[in-house]
């Protein structure tokens, strides 16, 4: 067995989860991991497998057996009859997109960081904005699955169609995943159009900043009235980057180092906020730039943060956010980060945050070290008005009764849970408070 050792804290991205598990194993194969499953049902101990710890939540925490990726990774083959990329769960996503791009081919849509393992994001949920494609977790058309037993499952739609209905976004509830086949598409361009735009404008426009644009997202900037957006849509190109000093200056400085010395100051005097933020929202200018997809989708996100995200149905979105907005207003929380809305089309997985309806999502963010519970809780309970559902790999409060009421396959979902996982192998504190004993 390689890689099984005594243990050590484990802790996430933002350093708000530690757990300290009873030992750790790196497998190095399917079989191995399964090894790894039977070895801890004889001793007694739970089992959870990590990624990169992008999660928010103790989703991965266990006093159990901790199960690392970083040998089970890499593209196991491309097919290009069906236009599918088969890789091992570990595989990081900005290794995926980079290989794929390597061979002309892309994911048709992503979330905006690509530090996860591909088996993180899509058990936890993990999407980008777009008007008719979906999270990552629904162009999955195949994964593999180590079950509580210690049997390999392969599911697709053709073998084991209830598994993989639920699997695709399985909180790591019904086994470890330990491969996933995506659907690709030949590489393609898109131009992306950011843009400044007052808050009244964006949210009095946004039926049709919507329609008109196969990716739409749009950040407001707390104590003002300014937002930026982004469109993004394909193009038949030319590529043509940011220039290297702009988009160092935007991406680098502004979103990066000058963002994490306003946030310092912030976090050691929170009255220099509303100031602060007045003058960078407006150091903003529109800029329109072409590329291939995962150089459009994504951006380095190094300032640490902590974050809540709501799904919500889709016309609810607009009224939700000025409730935010109103609620910052008359409250005296001072708010250093962008508060962040994006768009999924229904699909069809049980606990996806856009499983049978039309969504937007709210997302807001803390900086690390900031205490965020007075923000969080009163956005929540806007969201939660609203049917909302929390990202699961996100900040949040909700448990089994509340998800049973917003999720209508909710029960589907812990049905089988109870069928591929009756002792609870894979459970933790997270899941016993969000899918019920």
């Amino acid at each position: 067995m390689s890689g099984a050792n005594g243990s050590s804290t484990w802790r996430n991205w933002a350093g708000n989860i530690t757990a300290r598990p009873a030992r750790e194993v790196s497998p190095a194969s399917a079989a191995e991991l399964a090894e790894a499953v039977r070895r801890a049902a004889e001793d007694g101990l739970t089992v959870k497998a990590v990624g990169t710890g992008h999660s928010f939540t103790a989703a991965a925490a266990t006093d159990g057996v901790l199960i690392r990726p970083d040998l089970l990774t890499g593209i196991r083959r491309i097919d290009r009859a069906a236009m599918t990329v088969t890789v091992e769960a570990g595989t990081p996503l900005k290794r995926l997109n980079a290989a794929l791009a390597r061979e002309g081919l892309s994911l048709t849509n992503m979330g905006d960081i690509m530090e996860q393992t591909v088996a993180g994001a899509t058990s936890t949920g993990t999407h980008g904005t777009g008007r008719d494609s979906a999270s990552i977790a629904a162009q999955i058309k195949g994964l593999e699955l180590v079950t509580a037993d210690g049997s390999l499952l392969a599911c697709s739609e053709k073998e084991n169609p209830e598994i993989f209905a639920a699997a695709r976004i399985g909180l790591g509830a019904l086994g470890v995943v330990t491969a996933i086949t995506f659907a690709v598409e030949p590489a393609f361009l898109l131009t992306a159009r950011e843009e400044p735009m007052p808050f009244d404008k964006v949210t009095g426009d946004f039926d049709a900043l919507f329609a008109e644009n196969e990716h739409f997202e749009f950040y407001w900037f707390p104590h003002t009235g300014n937002c930026n957006t982004k469109r993004n849509n394909r193009s038949a190109g030319p590529v043509a980057p940011p220039g290297k000093l702009s988009g160092w200056i935007e991406d680098e400085f502004m979103s990066n180092g000058l963002f994490q010395v306003v946030c310092s100051l912030g976090r050691a005097v929170p009255a220099t906020i509303p100031s602060i933020a007045k003058v960078s929202s407006r150091a903003l200018s529109a800029r329109t730039y072409t590329d291939i997809p995962y150089k459009v989708f994504t951006s380095p996100r190094r300032v640490r943060f902590v974050e809540m995200e709501y799904a919500l149905p889709r016309e609810a979105v607009v009224g939700a956010l000025r409730e935010v907005k109103a609620l910052v207003e008359r409250s005296p929380l001072r708010i250093s980060f962008p508060v962040e809305v994006r768009t999924a089309p229904a699909d069809d997985i049980a606990l996806s945050t856009a499983s049978g309806r039309e969504t937007a999502y709210i997302a807001v963010h803390m900086y690390k070290g900031t205490p965020y519970q007075a923000y969080f809780t009163a956005v929540e309970r806007i969201m939660t008005a609203h049917a909302g559902r929390p990202h699961w790999g996100k900040v949040h409060t909700r448990d089994a009764a509340y998800f049973a009421e917003v999720y209508p396959r909710f029960a589907e979902f812990t049905a089988l849970r109870d069928r591929l996982d009756p002792e609870r192998r894979f459970g933790n504190a997270y899941l016993r408070r969000v899918l019920g004993e």
